[in-house]
């Protein structure tokens, strides 16, 4: 009935058999492991909504494991609980300042605990949707400040975009132009971190932040270099504390209409994707998440156009696309999917017709993609 991931790290195998047994017969989807390491690496792969753990374990104990989970960008927002067989105090506390949902003692019958279980996912899912009935009667305008209405007019270049949110509601991605002169476009793609509802919240502030951001650094500038603007964005936003726990992917490119030209950085980003004629190249940037840590590089890549070349910018939506039979799209299929666009072709509209008919129009995370050609 539930349909909820939830992670279960135990080391008795005869608790960990009887929880899990009563797990899914109250309906989640559960997987196990028998300790913190284990946990750990299972959290990556399975991404959970929910992760019940021991605190006394071998090879990495419960605090442990929590730890390592709050220094991931995709796994620390996870609700946690705790177990133990120890009600001391100062264990409680520890468990508490590891910003957990609850400390749940073993002593109480498995039956108790699982109810206990269900009823702070019941809680965590009842806040959950009132905040997306709340988000959902925004979404108008949540989705005109995430995306542009207007598609950028720019000589010699044709310039489209495709953006669908998650479940109806707007989410992590937003896509913005900033005309720099006459002669230089900046194309900007963002993706908040996590894939989970929680940065459906912050995406909307956050891409308003990013913006002005991006374009007080502009102003201040002499040369348009993507990786400049990238160093000076890392910077404001790693010592601003009021989000530092907010991490995001960033593709800048800047189009020169002049001399044909187009310079790309990009900050824990999907690869550029360039196609000339009948080859696709792609140009990963290797630049860090933004806020991630301080003094980060990036670089620069600077490429000459001609009349029919074709740029596409993506987020990781695109590439992590599933068909039924649950099968990701992946770079592979998406370079033959670019290479069969005709020059006469709108790009945007042929991905998005290859994709849809991939996924049977079922998608899992926010789409986001950016096409330009040059005419």
């Amino acid at each position: 009935m539930n349909e909820l991931k939830i992670l279960l790290v135990e080391d008795d195998p005869n608790v960990l058999r009887i929880y899990n047994f009563e797990l899914k017969k109250a309906g989640y989807i559960c997987k196990t492991a028998l300790n913190g390491k284990e946990g750990l690496e299972e959290a990556k792969n399975f991404l959970p909504d929910f992760i019940i753990s021991d605190v006394a374990m071998p090879v990495m104990n419960g605090f442990e494991f929590r730890k390592n989970m709050l220094t991931d960008p995709s796994l620390r927002k996870i609700p946690f609980v705790f177990l133990t067989s120890n009600d001391s105090d100062k264990d409680t506390l520890q468990g508490y300042d590891l910003e957990i949902e609850e400390y749940i003692s073993k002593t109480l019958s498995p039956r108790i605990v699982i109810a206990k279980i269900s009823a702070i996912v019941k809680s965590l899912m009842l806040g959950k949707q009132n905040a997306l009935e709340e988000i959902r009667k925004s979404a108008g305008n949540f989705a005109n400040s995430v995306v542009p209405k207007e598609l950028p007019i720019f000589n010699n270049f044709e310039i489209n975009h495709w953006h669908r949110p998650f479940d109806e509601v707007p989410g992590g991605d937003f896509i913005d132009y900033i005309k720099l002169d006459e002669n230089n476009l900046a194309i900007i793609l963002g993706d908040v971190m996590g894939k989970r509802w929680g940065a459906w919240y912050f995406a909307y502030a956050y891409a308003g932040y990013v913006r002005n951001a991006v374009r007080t650094i502009f102003d201040s500038v002499d040369n348009y270099f993507p990786s400049l603007i990238l160093k000076k964005l890392n910077e404001t936003i790693y010592k601003d504390e009021k989000i530092a726990d907010v991490f995001i992917t960033l593709s800048v490119i800047i189009l020169n209409n002049q001399d044909m030209s187009v310079k790309y950085g990009g900050a824990g980003d999907i690869p550029l994707f360039i196609k000339k004629g009948n080859e696709v190249l792609i140009e990963q940037s290797n630049g860090m998440l933004l806020g991630f840590t301080d003094g980060s590089i990036y670089v620069d890549k600077e490429y000459r156009l001609e009349k029919h070349d074709r740029l596409f910018l993506i987020t990781d939506g695109i590439l992590e696309a599933q068909n039924p039979g649950s099968e990701i799209l992946g770079a592979d299929k998406l370079v033959q999917i670019i290479k069969s666009v005709d020059d006469n072709e709108n790009a945007a509209d042929v991905i998005k017709s290859n994709l849809s008919d991939y996924t049977q129009n079922k998608f899992t995370d926010d789409i986001s993609l950016i096409t330009i050609t040059v005419n």
